[in-house]
């Protein structure tokens, strides 16, 4: 076994509101990124990732074991199901063996959108082929123009999230470049003439939306903005009549409408932005529907006429037991997701003001609208799914009230749902908050401590934790692990106050959470102290990172997966992409002296001690946008320097990919294959030490 890297220690200090700050790994940030091109950054990121292929050279049986366990539940040849959209039904399809889906459209037949691969189908775009030779490839989404003739599509290439546009000629198959600078959907003038798409500078800040003709002329400029902290989208109302046009922070929005068929009129302003109120739309004829959090923190609905898009009138008031997440305005109905205590559900309003909530058929789940593209939906597309039942394609029957099961994950390998349990724990937190925990596990798991626990947690940016179907958790769960998920304030779980109470000053939280919840379970009798592997991604890295500062002897192994650990740092440099939009959701500390203190107590990177921890593996992406390599880079340099144990300390970069990890579906899961071995592997020694 090779040594690990040390990483060298070079003086590097700054000082804010009077405290000096020391960072002996600053050198790690390459001043050329996006581009990394310093020579001693490349050589230390190489010799991680040479000790990282080391430590997993003896267990590459084990991990060929899972990586074939992980495929084996992938249908080989699967495919979406088909979805109406005018003329045409769309959908897609894998070919054997294939890393990437093959986008598909044939005449509308049926009736319901169930389109066989027959007669008339035509491949409108294969992500092999575009694809190949690259070592990565991230298909962001494909827009057809409503004479059928066009698609807009936009990918990625090397992980950067900077993405190209291309708009395809549906009928000969040539490409022609748009922008390499692009984001995100392009969107097609109701009369397929031009579309708009968004554009990111040189920061990655998406700041402008452009309009593009077919007739030679420069793209024009729709909408600019000029706030660094706001970033830019760009949607389609459901009735096809409008451009949306959002600028937003975590905590404050703005919409503009430009209409679909005159792209070149001002936009209108909805309602100008203020300071902590959110906002999003949708139209419907001459009426505006709006949902808002401006009177309640779990958000209303209201409407307005086009003609006064600031009037608002309320259709559903606040409530605190109910969290109004979306709403989609089709022809005939409202579709209304939401959250009641804590639970997904989808309300169905009609313009006489009756209203209906879809039954399913588990008391707890996750639910969502799929793809409903067309401006009604007598036949409503959702996807669902709980712990035990795989991911779900359900057409709602509105007229009928019915479920209509289209298609359900397949598991060529097998799978009973008889063979485990699933329930829900309240742990209660240190201030007396109780926080829910879902638990699935084999049925006949050990509730006497002997058991072994993995925890995933997240916690920010109002993101929940949806207790949904994994096939590939089963390599846990056939081992004998249970599988947990921690649903921490930072999320919006219970809803929108959840994520107020774990952001800001209220951060910690998040981290106290976490801890109760292990405890908890600890206390159900799903594990012992030491036998809980724990895991989580980006902010959720962050919450991995903290906890393995503050109670080490809890966790048997840590998974931290391109985690932001350098928070105060980050927040610290205004000049970073992200930094300015951030700052509602974890403070400033550049002109607030109490929150550089509140980050300094909890940032990952600056809390490390002399002390033991648990078995840790970290990655990272070089170019990745979201949270740099160099966070995750100079949080192990300091943890290899300070750490007191032998325990293995790993850490990958993936060189050509970026916050995602790998593209394609099968290498994708080979890194699930080789992040559970580590977590097997971190329980075996666990076990040969007592």
């Amino acid at each position: 076994m090779i040594q690990p890297p040390v990483a060298a220690r070079i003086a590097h200090t700054a000082t804010h509101h009077g405290i000096v700050r020391d960072d002996p790994y600053d050198w790690l940030r390459d001043p050329g990124y996006p581009t990394v091109t310093d020579p001693a950054v490349l050589a230390h990121l190489a010799a991680e990732n040479a000790y990282f292929e080391a430590w997993l050279e003896p267990h590459a049986p084990l991990v060929e074991t899972l990586f074939a366990e992980l495929k084996g539940r992938v249908k080989d040849d699967d495919a979406g199901v088909p979805v109406r959209d005018g003329e045409w039904d769309y959908w897609w399809r894998f070919e054997p063996g294939g890393q990437y889906r093959v986008w598909l459209r044939a005449p509308a037949g049926g009736g319901d959108g169930a389109a066989a691969e027959g007669d008339g189908a035509t491949v409108i775009l294969s992500e092999p082929v575009e694809a190949a030779g690259k070592d990565y490839f991230r298909l962001a989404g494909i827009s057809v123009s409503p004479d059928g003739r066009r698609a807009a599509w936009t990918a990625d290439d090397d992980g950067s999230e900077r993405f190209k546009l291309f708009v395809r000629d549906l009928g000969t198959g040539a490409d022609t470049l748009v922008a390499s600078n692009a984001i995100g959907v392009a969107v097609w003038a109701a009369d397929a003439a031009a579309l708009a798409w968004t554009e990111v500078n040189d920061a990655w800040r998406p700041f402008r939306v452009r309009l593009h003709r077919f007739d030679g002329q420069d793209d024009a400029v729709l909408y600019e903005e000029a706030d660094a902290s706001f970033f830019v989208g760009l949607d389609r109302s459901t009735d096809r009549s409008h451009f949306l046009v959002t600028a937003a922070d975590h905590v404050t929005s703005e919409v503009r409408l430009i209409p679909a068929g005159d792209p070149a009129a001002p936009p209108v302003v909805i309602r100008p932005r203020v300071t902590g109120v959110e906002y999003d739309v949708d139209v419907r004829g001459h009426t505006l529907f709006v949902r808002t959090n401006d009177t309640h923190v779990n958000f209303r609905l209201a409407s307005a006429p086009l003609a006064a898009p600031g009037e608002w009138t309320d259709l559903i008031a606040g409530d605190d037991r109910v969290y109004l997440r979306g709403l989609t305005a089709f022809a005939s109905y409202l579709a209304v997701s939401e959250r009641v205590d804590g639970l997904d559900g989808i309300r169905l309003i009609w313009p006489d003001a009756n209203e209906r909530r879809i039954v399913f058929p588990e008391a707890s789940f996750t639910v969502g609208i799929g793809s409903n593209p067309e401006p009604d939906a007598p036949r409503l597309r959702l996807s669902y799914s709980s712990l035990v039942t795989p991911a779900t394609t359900y057409d709602y029957d509105v007229a009928a009230d019915a479920l209509i099961v289209r298609k359900v994950q397949a598991v060529p390998s097998g799978y009973d749902a008889a063979g485990y349990r699933s329930e829900r724990l309240m742990a209660p937190a240190a201030d007396g908050t109780r926080i829910p925990v879902s638990v699935v596990y084999p049925a006949g798991f050990p509730r006497d401590g002997t058991g072994r626990l993995y925890l995933y947690g997240y916690g920010a940016y109002g993101l929940a934790i949806p207790p949904s179907f994994s096939a590939s958790r089963l390599s846990l769960l056939d081992r004998g692990i249970a599988y947990a998920i921690a649903h921490v304030r930072g999320g919006d779980d219970m809803g929108y106050r959840w994520y107020l109470d774990g952001k800001l000053d209220q951060r910690t939280n998040s981290f106290t959470d976490f801890v109760a919840c292990a405890h908890a379970l600890i206390a159900a009798g799903f594990a012992a102290p030491g036998q809980i592997a724990i895991a989580g991604g980006s902010a959720g890295g962050t919450l991995m990172g903290v906890v393995a500062n503050t109670d080490p002897g809890l966790w048997g192994a840590v998974v931290a997966h391109v985690p932001f650990v350098d928070v105060l740092g980050t927040m610290l440099d205004g000049s970073l992409p992200l930094t300015p939009i951030e700052w509602p959701e974890w403070g400033n500390p550049i002109e607030d002296a109490e929150v550089y203190d509140a980050i300094a107590a909890y940032s990952p990177y600056d809390n490390v001690a002399a002390q033991d921890y648990p078995p840790m593996l970290v990655t990272a992406g070089l170019n990745d946008p979201r949270v740099t390599y160099w966070e995750p880079a100079k949080w192990v340099a300091r943890l290899r320097h300070a750490k007191t144990d032998a325990n293995p300390l790993l850490f990958k970069t993936n060189m050509g990919a970026g916050h995602g990890g790998k593209s394609g579906r099968f290498e994708a899961l080979r890194e699930t294959a080789e992040e559970f071995a580590f977590v097997l592997v971190a329980f075996a020694g666990r076990d040969k030490e007592h």
